[in-house]
């Protein structure tokens, strides 16, 4: 997976939002600025990015979501019963 920052403001809105994302795919919210500094943005992304932590796999909740979307491929009503 790839380090990216995004930037971006909605419509009729005055506030730009930024977002990192880590090379695990872990997504880092900046904030929300009236104006940009690249300077700033670009120095708390490489920060993010200097501390990075691989996320802990959660193997149960993975299986159990892999038997959930089983039973609803094969039609039957999921139930953790």
């Amino acid at each position: 997976m790839s380090r990216k920052i995004t930037i971006h403001k909605y419509e009729g809105n005055t506030q730009w939002s930024v977002e990192v994302e880590d090379s695990y795919g872990t997504e880092h919210h900046l904030g929300y600025y009236t104006w940009l500094n690249d300077e700033e943005i670009e120095k708390r992304a490489k920060l993010i990015w200097s501390n990075e932590v691989k996320p802990k796999e959660d193997l149960l909740g993975d299986a159990i979501a892999e038997c959930i979307q089983s039973d609803i491929d094969r039609g039957v009503e999921p139930s953790l019963d």
